[in-house]
């Protein structure tokens, strides 16, 4: 059966849901995204996505077509409507159609789509086995902080991995680990440090990273905000990713290097437990 689709106010069958070949975010990339998980019909962290997405529209001078309880009710509506228990909702703001122009257009209306993607979260098989990442050069823009549909190099990325064989990629930028195609990259030291890159302009601010690191510390663990190179990864006791898709999966292999034991270590399994847990409660 054909989804339900959110198109500019409008509800339709996702083969009839079409957008403007003048569109900005078709043209330009000028547009912004957001995925929300959602689990048994309820909506994950949602007002964290919702304020990254004000930022991201904010930064790119782009109005938002709702406001923000009109733009709760829709994800609340595009589940119902699609019967999602498990899953994901993607949301894309472009800047709207306008003639081919770099600068921006004068006056446009903003085109907001909402679509959902059925998929396994709770009970990823990758989140029991693990995952394995290949390293790539950061060839990105500088404004990582923007969460914009500018994604051909984080998936250009992603196959050369996947050609690699490994599961994903992490990009590296001056030695040191950005994040990875989709996800923010962790690492943890033999004392049960968690280390996780510092935010700024170099990556997104992740919704599940800040989670993630109030579970931790909540649970008594030392955080440390800090960059740390493939090298150190290498020879951590742990490594894992998080995103609103991934919750916590661990890293079970760098390149060619096993890390730890080659399992899925205990404190990336404690948080994904807890984040888990704490986020389901919190589900609206």
């Amino acid at each position: 059966m054909s989804r339900i689709v959110y198109l500019n106010g409008t509800w339709l069958p996702e083969a009839d849901a079409k957008v403007s070949v003048f569109d900005r975010g078709f043209l330009f990339a000028d547009a912004i995204y957001e995925v929300t998980a959602v689990i048994g019909g309820k909506l994950i962290d949602y007002h964290g996505h919702s304020a990254r997405l004000q930022r991201s529209l904010s930064e790119l001078g782009i109005p938002c077509p709702l406001s923000e309880p009109s733009l709760l009710d829709a994800h609340r509506e595009i589940v119902h409507r699609n019967g999602l228990d498990e899953g994901l909702i993607y949301l894309q703001i472009s800047r709207g159609a306008a003639d081919r122009d770099f600068a921006y257009p004068a006056k446009a209306e903003p085109t907001l789509v909402l679509f959902t993607q059925a998929k396994p979260i709770l009970n990823n098989p990758r989140s029991e086995t693990g995952i394995s990442i290949a390293t790539v050069p950061d060839w990105r823009w500088e404004r990582r902080d923007i969460k914009t549909v500018q994604l051909l190099y984080p998936s250009m990325a992603k196959m050369e991995a996947m050609r690699r064989g490994a599961d994903d990629a992490w990009l590296v930028e001056d030695g040191l680990v950005t994040e990875g195609s989709a996800a923010t990259a962790h690492i943890v030291k033999a004392d049960g440090t968690l280390v996780t890159r510092g935010l700024s302009n170099a990556l997104l601010h992740g919704i599940t990273r800040a989670s993630i690191i109030d579970l931790a510390r909540g649970a008594g663990m030392a955080v440390e905000e800090r960059a740390f190179s493939v090298e150190e990864a290498q020879a951590a006791a742990e490594a894992f990713i998080t995103s609103a898709t991934n919750f916590s999966t661990s890293v079970i292999k760098i390149d060619e290097v096993i890390i730890g034991d080659g399992t899925p270590g205990p404190v990336s399994r404690r948080l994904r437990a807890l984040y888990t847990e704490s986020r389901l409660a919190s589900a609206i």
